[in-house]
């Protein structure tokens, strides 16, 4: 098993705690940080590591640092997402609840590379008890000097507040994340203006991703170019899946980047194969919005080549026959998954979180779910599964936020890899098995 860096203790009891945390080496990046680096060679060290947002957008993380915008005598803040709302992402809060320390640690030495004096931690509504377990680990910290005015006897000072959002899936979208942490309703910003130049209350903001904020720890404490080290080519350091769906070892896997996927699937260090013995029919890498890819193409590229857990394997072929790592959410289908039935819940998901500011989404996603539960009625015809392609081909790369193309590129991958499946639901829905069960299990009218 590759070499671990956020995870490495996690099974230490009392890691929760300040004092255990402190003698397994916690806060030695903020004392190197604050001690002896400047802001700005913390920032260069986050650069030469090659660290890429581990959100899902995959952005060179010091990079998105350098476009901060420092105009005197305004303040500038670090936000972190927290707003874990991706089905089949549970990555973060396994961090958050296993060791919050590695994410205040990580805050306090981005925020001083960053220049904030006041950061913020935003967590999604149903996380609400993993807020609490931050907050005592702030107080904690507080209570240590870790935090608050003059830390280490230096002259930086700073202050780190737990915001709970309401849980809206939309929050995960950093400008609308921004409004609701404002108090305002989520809507996702128009941009430009970027959060880099005006962000939290206009002023110059960073948002980043849990796990990305964490990686900072060691890359500090190591040094950026150990850290590039690790990994394949662009795809630096480690990453944390989350592994769920029919395999015998779901979990949260703390993988070197460029593992190979059949091995993370089928390896006893990792998945563990699929369970019950049964085939590989699919997986969905990266959270529910990327695309859904079947087994011949999530195991080689089309080229033929093993495909590897990093961000340019899995990407390679574009959408026709490649998907995206995304946030990490591996969700693995085995030989008897629907794939109509799965892109449904997917669908139901996506028309619920839409916000609505967008027509294309707030009206497509709609369509997409009511015509799939047409098709999943035995009430279909092959003009909606056309229809079906056409409304996803309307949404993508016409919205304000991203939302779009997570409601629009799980339907267009279904459709493209797995279109059999659905014309058999059009033309003979009797032979599809449990096809009323599974609409009485979700309490779904079947007219």
């Amino acid at each position: 098993m590759g070499r671990k860096l956020l995870l490495h203790n996690q099974n230490v009891p009392g890691i929760n705690t300040l004092e255990v945390y402190r003698t397994h080496g916690g806060y030695a990046s903020v004392e190197k940080a604050l001690k002896t680096m400047t802001p700005d060679q913390v920032t260069e060290e986050v650069k030469k590591s090659g660290l890429r947002g581990r959100g899902g957008a995959g952005f060179p993380t010091g990079m998105k640092w350098s476009f901060l915008a420092k105009p005197e005598g305004v303040p500038r803040y670090l936000v972190c997402n927290a707003d874990e709302s991706e089905p089949g992402t549970f990555k973060d809060r396994w961090l958050m609840e296993k060791i919050p320390h590695a994410l205040i640690e990580g805050m306090i030495t981005s925020s001083y590379a960053l220049g904030a004096r006041l950061s913020y931690i935003y967590i999604r509504g149903e996380y609400f008890y993993v807020a609490r377990i931050l907050e005592n680990a702030i107080k904690e910290a507080y209570a240590a000097g870790w935090l608050g005015k003059n830390i280490l006897g230096t002259d930086y000072s700073l202050d780190l507040s737990v915001q709970v959002g309401a849980g809206a899936y939309i929050c995960g979208e950093e400008t609308a994340l921004l409004e609701s942490l404002e108090g305002k309703r989520g809507n996702p910003r128009i941009k430009p203006p970027f959060p880099a130049v005006a962000g939290l209350w206009g002023c110059p903001t960073v948002v980043n991703n849990v796990e990305t904020i964490a990686a900072v720890v060691p890359i500090v404490n190591e040094g950026g170019e150990a850290y590039a080290k690790i990994g394949v080519g662009k795809s630096t350091g480690t990453k944390l899946i989350s592994a769920s769906g029919h395999i015998n070892n779901p979990g949260v896997y703390e993988i070197e980047l460029g593992v190979p996927v059949e091995e993370f699937i089928f390896s006893n260090e990792y998945c563990g194969g699929i369970r019950n013995g049964k085939k590989l029919k699919a997986v969905v890498a990266g959270g529910s919005s990327v695309p859904i890819l079947p087994t011949d193409l999530i195991l080689k590229t089309a080229k033929g080549e093993p495909r590897l857990m990093t961000y340019e394997s899995l990407s390679d072929g574009g959408f026709q026959t490649g998907t995206m790592l995304g946030s990490g959410g591996f969700i693995v289908m085995d030989e008897d998954t629907s794939i109509v039935k799965n892109l449904y819940t997917f669908a139901r998901f996506y028309h619920h979180e839409s916000c609505g500011q967008c027509s294309p989404c707030r009206e497509g996603t709609g369509w997409m779910e009511k015509i799939l539960h047409k098709i999943l009625s035995g009430k279909g015809t092959l003009q909606d599964v056309d229809l079906l392609w056409d409304i996803q081909s309307k949404i993508e790369g016409k919205t304000i936020c991203p939302l779009g193309e997570a409601a629009a590129w799980p339907v267009a991958a279904a459709i493209r890899h797995f279109r059999s499946e659905f014309e058999a639901y059009v033309k003979n829905p009797a032979s599809i098995k449990d096809v009323h069960h599974y609409y009485r299990l979700h309490n779904l009218a079947e007219a």
